[in-house]
């Protein structure tokens, strides 16, 4: 499109972008309404302690007892696909402002903003699995932490607390010299790992070895490979304080309780499944024997899918002006509503994704659909751009762009901030299309925006 844009005739090129940002803004709709909802009624599992369990789908088509749960991450690319819509608002300044000084300027600094997000969610891409395991690996550390508290309560001869709140440093020295088994006044490796080992994690996938290590590296400030009795009691009453930070103010005022240890162990066994360290499913790791051929593979689809698109790009626009004309349905329409039917394959990968009916599964789906949402925001839409400022062609597409808005918006901001989606949230998506369609009749045929 971009090509045949740059050479073809300026009518030509209009055309272009006219069914280029019907397919964009139908595409998106379609994905975060339709799509979206569908995924969650496809994958919805019982949700029990606000956590939908995988494989376990017992309670029908409950609209609060049923859904789906998703990691951390996948919240982040829905904030990332809000932030993505900048640059529609960005274009449609001067219309707001309803000035016609301008539009060359806007449409200029869109397509900068467009281009420079988009390199930025690519290199996001790149960096994003190195951030996610160091993530992944402070939180697992954190947990193992909470379980060495939660054990050494369990052992203590009394409370870990004084009357005032403050480590109880008696307490802390009679569990040093208990698991000083050798009794040289200093913990080894060994003897940590022995009481590690002990320690129920609550289903976490544990390198025990990588946990000892990093207990070791963060208790042996003098770095001699072993912890005395100081530096025992300084690590314990760092944690101590950071549980009592991260717990609920109600688990603080007594400290005799010691509530917000285990406050503190339930939230950072939450924290560790919300960024999805369970490892990876079955499903996603089957058949990869070869990293190499598939990567090649990979690259060689996306190659021969690029050169049918180029390839089909053209006939497909004469195809929907020759059929708007013989049936005199507006060309958007039908780029809008049929078109995205017909080649989102986003809707089957995604749906199929879905119905395997774990946290994993259903975490990849919904961040494939705001990834694809954020690439028509940012790459498409750069296209297009691209098009009107050098070819000095009509930017005109005012209902579409706030339909984009709202969708995104809404379904962004709805999904930012919960990783748990009740069947009931399926309804929202499913009404917004519909809400979408309409919209866009009345803007265009009944006040007439484009």
């Amino acid at each position: 499109m971009q090509v045949s844009g740059l050479s073809g005739s300026t009518e030509t090129a209009q055309s272009q972008v006219s069914v280029g940002m019907g397919l964009l803004a139908g595409s998106t709709v379609l994905i975060l309404t339709l799509i979206w909802g569908s995924c969650v009624v496809v994958g919805k599992c019982d949700i029990q302690n606000s956590v939908a369990i995988d494989n376990k789908d017992t309670k029908g088509f409950s609209l609060t007892g049923s859904g789906v749960s998703t990691d951390i991450w996948t919240s982040y690319a829905a904030r990332i696909m809000v932030i993505s819509v900048i640059p529609f608002i960005i274009v449609q300044l001067p219309q707001l402002l309803n000035s016609n000084l301008g539009k060359d300027i806007a449409v200029l600094v869109s397509l900068i903003v467009s281009v420079a997000l988009f390199l930025s969610y690519c290199l996001y891409q790149v960096f994003q699995p190195w951030i996610q395991r160091r993530r992944i690996a402070f939180a697992k550390h954190k947990h193992v932490i909470s379980g060495i508290l939660q054990h050494l309560k369990t052992r203590a001869l009394g409370s870990l607390l004084k009357g005032d709140g403050e480590p109880n440093e008696e307490i802390i020295k009679k569990l040093f010299h208990a698991m000083d088994q050798d009794g040289d006044g200093s913990i080894s490796a060994s003897e940590l790992r022995a009481m590690i080992v002990g320690i129920r994690f609550d289903e976490i996938q544990l390198d025990r070895d990588d946990a000892v290590d990093k207990v070791m590296k963060e208790f042996d400030t003098s770095c001699d490979s072993r912890i005395d009795l100081q530096e025992f009691l300084t690590g314990i009453s760092k944690w101590i304080h950071e549980a009592k930070r991260s717990g609920d103010d109600s688990s603080n005022n007594d400290p005799h309780t010691m509530k917000f240890l285990f406050d503190f162990h339930s939230r950072t066994k939450q924290e560790h499944d919300l960024l999805g360290a369970g490892g990876q499913s079955d499903e996603i790791i089957e058949g990869v024997e070869s990293p190499k051929w598939t990567t090649f593979k990979a690259g060689l689809m996306l190659l021969v899918g690029t050169l049918i698109a180029a390839a089909f790009a053209d006939p497909l626009i004469d195809v929907v002006d020759n059929f708007s004309s013989a049936t005199s349905i507006p060309t958007f329409f039908i780029s809008f509503v049929a078109l995205p039917l017909a080649t989102s394959c986003e809707a089957v990968s995604a749906i199929m994704f879905a119905s395997r009916k774990k946290i994993r599964t259903a975490s990849l789906t919904f961040s494939q659909l705001y990834g694809s949402a954020t690439m028509n925001n940012v790459l498409c839409l750069s296209v297009f751009l691209a098009l009107v400022y050098f070819r000095g062609l009509e930017w005109d597409f005012s209902a579409e762009v706030l339909v984009i808005l709202i969708v995104c918006i809404v379904m962004g901001v709805f999904s930012s901030f919960r990783t748990v989606f009740p069947l009931w949230t399926s309804s929202i998506a499913f009404l917004l299309y519909p809400f979408s369609v309409a919209l866009i009749y009345v803007l265009d045929y009944v006040y007439g925006w484009s």
